[in-house]
């Protein structure tokens, strides 16, 4: 009896201690530091790349919203535009094995090269630690970090929730606008925004 008493309370202190960790990542505050491997099986820490800015994608190829922003071209331009002035740039895919938008192997970097995909690094989060340690909700829900490690941004790509392509030359990007504000030494207006997309799978 004693002994299912304090399996009980470990099993609860230990899911106590999960649930915090889906909660480290917080604005204003240091973003919490991760090991992934990419698509080519290189590991990627992102304490490594201090003294950049990072953007961290969550991604699903075979999302609807994720497909309104890959295949106008627009999700490609960004990081094209980000990752030339400098920027690191890291798809995270956190879709558990078997479920909708996992992929590996050459049917990855098929997905990739089809998808003219412009990242610094795909990074497969295959538990989905990464993801849960950021409250990745959705695809796409986008992240920007700081040089000094701090985490600016975290939510949609824009202000409009829709999988319609043609709202994508009218909304306010808000990517673009933290990315902005933080390389001009402003503060992120808008540092907090509801992401829109599919559930992330994991």
């Amino acid at each position: 009896m004693v002994l299912a008493v304090l399996l009980i309370a470990n099993a609860a202190i230990a899911d106590e201690k999960s649930q915090k960790n889906t909660e480290l990542a917080t604005i204003n505050a240091a973003a919490p530091d991760f090991t992934l491997t990419d698509s080519q099986g290189k590991t990627h820490k992102l304490s490594d790349y201090r003294g950049k800015y990072v953007i961290l994608e969550w991604v699903n190829y075979d999302c609807p919203f994720v497909r309104k922003h890959y295949g106008s071209g627009n999700m490609q331009q960004l990081q094209k535009k980000y990752t030339e002035e400098g920027a690191i740039w890291l798809s995270i895919c956190s879709s558990a094995p078997g479920k909708q938008g996992h992929f590996s192997g050459d049917a990855l970097a098929e997905r990739i090269k089809k998808e003219n995909a412009a990242m610094t690094a795909y990074l497969i989060d295959v538990d989905g630690t990464v993801g849960r340690m950021y409250r990745a909700k959705t695809t796409p829900h986008m992240y920007v970090i700081n040089p000094e490690g701090v985490l600016l941004y975290a939510g949609a790509i824009d202000d409009k929730a829709s999988a319609n392509v043609a709202d994508i030359e009218t909304a306010t990007n808000y990517l673009t606008a933290a990315m902005t504000a933080a390389t001009e030494g402003q503060p992120v207006a808008n540092a907090t925004t509801k992401p829109y997309g599919c559930a992330v799978k994991y």
